[in-house]
């Protein structure tokens, strides 16, 4: 298999050597069986999740997720006959939080596997943990890139678009307007955070290299309350498409404000903001129309979307036969399926068996098809990180188009 080079990381390793084993990829509902079988009747998973504060309003649509996935495992079966318990901790939206909730909880518990919060600052605490611990790590909600390639991270993986999918994905939306009408002026509204500058650096150079002319960059606070001042530049700028990135508390408040304002731009993409139910509870029509990139969006079809689907409409009450789960609700699902393909391919419940699989498998989701790099990530260009757009208060799959999908409401009325 080669020799392993000690500056190498291991995952770096296992991919230049090409490990092991090619993955027989199902669905959920089915399962392959360990090659070397588990020895516990139960493969116990912990997770830390935003249930209060500030992130709240989405941590709970992702664990919902979690929880309808997880139900679909044991329903047919488990994994190898074992059944999968999961274990959610409250992290009330703050990394320390977090931190001493999940330490409570690998104390008091043999945990086989860790999944993520939501948040970059989140995710980053539990990957911080994970990687002491030595078990594997899933997380979604996070586009943030620079941790994962600076940090030499061993046991974090993150089935989910990255900053460079997401800026993809807003020139993809920008380029289903006609020609004739497509915005040529775009507006920046960069969070004062390491991810709030790495999307904004990316989606500097993506839309200039597309032809747009960056009008404005400005940056804001998290929890600002004032976003005047922003908005005053913005038409002064003449923006006509504006994009950002705020926590759902301040995308709403600025959203609230735009619209008190008598301006607002052709186009607005507020990635995580807009998000969650919260964006509709809160601004009703005048949330119309801003768009979001959650990587998973209702109208996303093959990889389990039916079976999420129907599994949604069974166990949610009230729920009825056209019901659709929000988005942070397929995305969380996407994780469960992650973790179950890779839990079935691996010959043991052992956290360098689960590794080896994660490092060497391609993954079949509700949000694509994909293999993780030597970062952890999807590899470049797999995912194509669907889009959607608020259409009097559902989410509407506008990007990628598929069979499913909507057209872009465009420009916002």
């Amino acid at each position: 298999m080669g020799t392993f080079d000690k500056g190498q990381t291991r995952r770096s390793y296992l991919k230049s050597a090409g490990a092991a084993g090619a993955l027989g990829i199902t669905g959920l509902a089915g399962c392959t069986a360990f090659g070397g079988g588990g020895s516990n009747d139960t493969i116990t998973v912990a997770a830390a999740v935003p249930e209060t504060g500030r992130l709240s309003s989405v941590g709970t649509e992702m664990l919902r997720g979690y929880e309808l996935g997880v139900d679909v495992i044991n329903e047919n079966g488990g994994i190898d006959g074992q059944e999968v318990e999961l274990i959610v901790k409250d992290d009330e939206s703050d990394p320390t939080t977090l931190r001493q909730v999940m330490q409570e909880t690998l104390s008091n518990n043999d945990v086989d596997m860790i999944w993520g919060s939501f948040s970059s600052p989140l995710v980053m605490a539990g990957s911080a943990l994970a990687e002491n611990e030595g078990l594997p790590f899933l997380a979604v909600a996070t586009c943030y890139e620079a941790p994962l390639t600076d940090e030499g991270k061993e046991w974090t993986y993150t089935p989910f678009p990255k900053t460079r999918d997401v800026t993809r994905a807003t020139t993809g939306m920008l380029e289903l307007v006609p020609e004739a009408d497509r915005p040529e002026r775009v507006g920046i509204w960069e969070e004062n955070s390491g991810w709030g500058e790495e999307m904004a650096e990316a989606w500097e150079t993506k839309l200039s290299e597309a032809g747009y002319e960056v009008a404005m960059r400005e940056t804001y606070n998290t929890g600002n309350q004032d976003f005047s001042t922003l908005i005053s530049q913005s038409e002064s700028a003449n923006v006509e498409a504006l994009v950002a990135c705020p926590q759902p508390p301040d995308g709403i408040t600025a959203m609230t404000q735009i619209n008190n304002s008598g301006y607002t731009p052709d186009f607005i993409e507020f990635v995580r903001a807009s998000d969650p139910q919260a964006w509709w509870s809160a601004l009703g029509e005048s949330g119309n129309y801003v768009t979001m990139c959650p990587g998973w969006a209702p109208g996303m079809t093959g990889n389990g979307n039916q079976t999420l689907l129907d599994t949604y409409r069974a166990n949610t009450e009230d729920a009825g036969e056209n019901a659709v789960p929000r988005v942070m609700v397929g995305v969380g699902y996407n994780l469960v399926q992650t973790a179950q393909q890779a839990l079935s391919g691996a010959e043991s419940t052992e956290p360098d068996a689960i590794r080896s699989t994660l490092d060497e498998s391609e993954f079949q989701t509700v949000i694509g098809e994909f293999s993780f790099d030597e970062y952890g990530m999807p590899e470049p260009g797999q995912l194509s990180a669907a889009s959607a757009q608020w259409w009097n208060g559902d989410q509407q799959l506008v990007y990628p188009q598929t069979e499913n999908a909507a057209d872009l409401r465009f420009p916002i009325e």
